[in-house]
Parts: structure tokens; C-alpha cells; sequence
């Protein structure tokens, strides 16, 4: 058989059997989306998402972390303005959460993962294994990269409609 026969009975069994890889970046888009959403309800059930329960928790992370000084003047300022900043960081995270689950909007959902993990992770310096929200923010950078809501979600769908888009 020549390399041209060769190649093309490759490419054609490629097409005929989905690549495995896209079913593995679906079970961890599946499972980080679910961690999300997880998170948010035991948040929510903890009170973290009032003013008083954000600050209080945020605080903590100050005085007990390991954070740079530069990052924890951060934290502060969403501690002082927790009226704001705890129903903000709700929906972020059920919404990234959400999208997640279902594979719409996949790229960008997993970059804002990856960026909102990493900013709780710095957090959370010196607090808590430090493995914990690692492997998810990495995780997170894969699904990114690897264009994970491509099977078994929405973007699958708009991805045959609009090919070329960089959304999914």
C-alpha cells in the first residue's frame, strides 16, 4: 500500500471513530461544570453569598493565607464592598457552572474558569492543599484549549452551523 493509500485509510478511519480525546475533555468539562455547580448550592447553603458571610470568609483568607500583599488589597476591596462582590462571584459561579454542563459558549466559559479558579486558588494560598483547585484550574485551561464542548454540547451543534467560529 503506497503512503498516499495510507494516509487517506487513516484519515478516513479518523472521520468513521470520533477521536477519543474529545469524549475525555467532555467528561472533564462535565465534571468541573458539576463542581461549579455543586460549589454554589453548598455556598449558598452556607450563607457565604450574603454580605456578612462573604466578608467574614474573605477576611479569613487575609489574615490566614499566604496571598501577596498586592492580591490580599484585592480581597479587602471585595471583602468592603461584599454587598456587591458575594452575588457577583454566585453567578459566576453557577453560571460558569451551567455553561460548562451543557457545552455552550465552552472556550470562553473554561478560559473565565481558568482565570476565576486561579484568582480563588491565589486566594487560598497556605489554607488548604494546595492541590485542591490546582488541578481544576488546570483542567479548566485544557477545556479552553482543547475546544471541549465540541462533544456531547451545545457548541457541537454550532460548531457544524459556524466552523470556523473560535467560541467553540
Amino acid at each position: 500500500m503506497t503512503t498516499i493509500a495510507t494516509s487517506l485509510r487513516s484519515d478516513l478511519t479518523t472521520m468513521a471513530h470520533p477521536p477519543q480525546a474529545a469524549n475525555g475533555l467532555a467528561i472533564v468539562r462535565l465534571t468541573i461544570g458539576a463542581m461549579l455547580v455543586w460549589v454554589f448550592f453548598e455556598n449558598l447553603g452556607k450563607g457565604l453569598y450574603t454580605p456578612a458571610g462573604y466578608a467574614g470568609l474573605i477576611n479569613y483568607y487575609i489574615k490566614a493565607s499566604h496571598s501577596p500583599a498586592a492580591w490580599k488589597e484585592v480581597m479587602g476591596l471585595a471583602a468592603n464592598h461584599a454587598a456587591m462582590a458575594a452575588p457577583m462571584q454566585a453567578m459566576t459561579e453557577v453560571s460558569l457552572g451551567i455553561l460548562l454542563v451543557i457545552g455552550l459558549l465552552t472556550r470562553p466559559a473554561a478560559f473565565v474558569a481558568f482565570l476565576y479558579l486561579g484568582s480563588l486558588w491565589i486566594s487560598e494560598w497556605g489554607t488548604s492543599w494546595i492541590w485542591e483547585l490546582l488541578v481544576p484550574v488546570l483542567a479548566s485551561l485544557g477545556l479552553a484549549i482543547g475546544r471541549a464542548g465540541r462533544r456531547w454540547g451545545a457548541d457541537a451543534w454550532l460548531s457544524q452551523r459556524w466552523p470556523s467560529s473560535p467560541w467553540w
